[in-house]
């Protein structure tokens, strides 16, 4: 057994939030890059250099890449064989945002009460993922989620009837609906299976793959590849102008199901979708 302290993991959280906010991680930041590449028009093509200035400018002043620095989504993967001392886990992650977003000077974005609508503060409490895992360390990602893109996502049960055609159908029904307001080009997290709240949990985790590692499974692979030409064939384009990168990435996750159901989930990611991750 080893003995994790409750500020050890607050203050790796802290970290987190700020890192998350502030840059992108290495490859969704080279693929805007070369999206551009795509573009035969002048507008879209400035459009996505205005985006590469964007995320120069912010990691060059040390500031936020978007001003909704998000809702805390938090994924932790706890070793069976962590004992944490100080405190209770939840306790340790809500410590951490809140003194990343109030000494980061990130926005505060969380309200206490869905209907009354008063400001926490400090941006907790975060949405907490735990999973147990085998050995002894701590991985934490921190997932800042905008809600210009979170607003945008959608949940169908649909029958087993349901071909892959009419969850690819889906998708892009989903993005047709989002048009320009979660400011494209999107990352798109999609979870399949399950019922129906851990479908939506799979297509959020599905947001923190990195974009250059595609679905180990050659079917889903061939899927996400299949989604992604169709949906940048929309011509809504960065940021909603028209163009060909509509979006930069597909992910799918997948899990078992019942048999009398087929749970679809689409989590829409702007083009700032944002993580970072620590071992401890």
């Amino acid at each position: 057994m080893r003995d994790i302290d409750f500020n050890e993991i607050k203050q790796a959280v802290c970290g987190l939030c700020i890192k998350a906010n502030k840059v992108l991680p290495d490859d969704l930041a080279e693929c805007i890059c070369r999206s551009g590449d795509n573009e035969t028009d002048d507008l879209p093509k400035g459009i996505l250099s205005d985006l590469r200035e964007n995320l120069k400018a912010a990691k060059e002043l040390d500031i936020p890449i978007c001003q909704d620095t998000g809702m805390a989504v938090v994924f932790i993967e706890l070793g069976q064989d962590v004992h944490i001392t100080g405190g209770l886990l939840e306790d340790a992650v809500n410590a951490g945002v809140s003194m990343g977003y109030t000494q980061g000077r990130l926005r505060c974005s969380v309200v206490g009460d869905p209907l009354k609508r008063v400001n926490t503060g400090d941006n907790t409490p975060a949405v907490i993922h735990l999973k147990t895992v085998a050995g002894d360390k701590i991985k934490i990602t921190v997932a800042p989620k905008g809600f210009g893109s979170e607003n945008m996502s959608q949940l169908k049960m649909l029958t087993p009837a349901a071909s892959r055609e009419t969850v690819i159908d889906y998708v892009l029904k989903v993005v047709r609906d989002a048009g320009s307001n979660p400011c494209p080009p999107m990352v798109l997290g999609v979870g399949i299976g399950g019922d129906f709240e851990y479908c939506a949990y799979l297509a959020k985790k599905a947001l923190c793959r990195p974009v250059s590692q595609g679905n180990p499974d050659p079917y889903y692979r061939k899927m996400e590849i299949e989604i992604l030409e169709k949906v940048n064939k929309l011509n809504i384009g960065p940021q909603g102008f028209g163009g060909k990168t509509t979006a930069l990435s597909v992910a799918i996750e997948t899990a078992p199901t019942h048999i009398a159901g087929l749970p679809v989930s689409v989590n829409v990611g702007c083009h700032v979708t944002r993580h970072a991750s620590a071992i401890i």
